[in-house]
């Protein structure tokens, strides 16, 4: 009888046992699936908070649920190279699977985990000139992503055909930002070719961008600023200083054009965002990173043209961007 209530104990024992195996096996599995994402965005500003949106709905699209099999961590840098440097440190502690930076500084800063951590970029306009890879189709670092290059000499030349007397072009942006060097560096070139001469704004900050505006608008026939990520967080004193002297604000970004500037050539932010994120997902699915090509928007780009600030500055568009089916007119 003793024996037979010791072997009933014992089973008692191993049932229990292999339950909590069973339970330990569930939650590893469990553990597996969910997958960390780590998130860093440089400032607030329309183009970059598209990107952000844009890219958590295509997240969402491709199945990743927040808590189920994904885990989310974002943090923005607030504009400053040293936080988003901290950020980074503390992500690195986390163990993400894959970082996705928004924005050139970032971008740079995320590289410092890409010897351990796969890194996908969104709106770098020049990756290998921000040194984050050596070549775009094949990336070489741990670092893949999507590029908003922008097209300046298809901007200046619609400047030119709203007005073909334009002599001076004031360009502003912010000599801290790769992308803006770059672009800045072709408006200079398309300017040399057309006998326009380049009267240029720098800032650091925010604080600078009043006055640097008014400089120009007093001496300017027109006024480009590139996807700079200074000047787009400013675009509410940037786009009415223009608009108030009747000079034409170009712009590197739709959202720019949305946030006060009157014109600009280029890609649709969303569209971007999604790609992010699709790039985002072949990470999470083992894909290489030097198996993800960069894509940089080429194809299928828009003009966009800022209705309000359009009547307020008094121009009649020509009949070439008027009857261009890219047109997109926005308010």
């Amino acid at each position: 009888m003793k024996n037979l209530k010791l072997l009933k104990g014992l089973l008692a024992v191993g049932l229990v046992g292999s339950l909590l195996v069973g339970c330990g096996s569930s939650n590893q599995e469990s553990g597996d699936a969910m997958k960390k994402v780590a998130i860093i965005q440089l400032v607030e500003h329309t183009s970059l908070n598209t990107i952000k949106s844009a890219f958590d709905a295509e997240m969402k699209s491709l199945g990743y649920e927040e808590g189920k099999n994904v885990e989310y961590t974002f943090k923005n840098a607030q504009g400053d190279t040293n936080t988003a440097a901290s950020i980074i440190q503390d992500f690195k502690g986390q163990n993400p699977d894959v970082v996705m930076a928004i924005a050139t500084p970032v971008a740079q800063a995320a590289a410092n985990l890409a010897s351990t951590t796969p890194v996908v970029f969104a709106a770098v306009s020049d990756p290998v000139g921000a040194k984050l890879m050596t070549n775009l189709e094949k990336p070489d670092k741990n670092i893949t992503g999507t590029s908003d290059e922008i097209q300046v000499e298809l901007i200046l030349q619609r400047a030119l055909e709203v007005n073909p007397d334009l002599k001076k072009l004031g360009v502003i942006y912010n000599k801290g930002e790769a992308n803006s060097v770059t672009n800045i560096n072709k408006a200079k070139e398309f300017a040399k070719e057309k006998g326009i001469e380049i009267v240029e704004a720098t800032v650091t900050g925010i604080n600078e961008v009043q006055s640097a505006i008014n400089v120009l608008t007093s001496k300017c026939d027109a006024v480009f600023a590139p996807n700079d990520n200074t000047v787009a967080s400013a675009m509410n004193v940037v786009g009415p200083a223009c608009a108030k002297a009747k000079v034409p604000l170009y712009v590197g970004a739709d959202s720019m054009v949305q946030d006060g500037g009157f014109l600009s050539v280029g890609i649709n932010y969303e569209d971007l965002g999604k790609e992010t994120a699709q790039m985002v997902d072949k990470v999470l699915k083992g894909t290489k990173v030097e198996d993800i090509p960069v894509k940089v928007f080429k194809e299928n780009l828009n003009i966009y043209v800022n209705e309000s600030v359009l009547s307020q500055l008094g121009i009649k568009l020509p009949e070439s961007i008027q009857n261009d089916k890219a047109l997109s007119m926005m308010k």
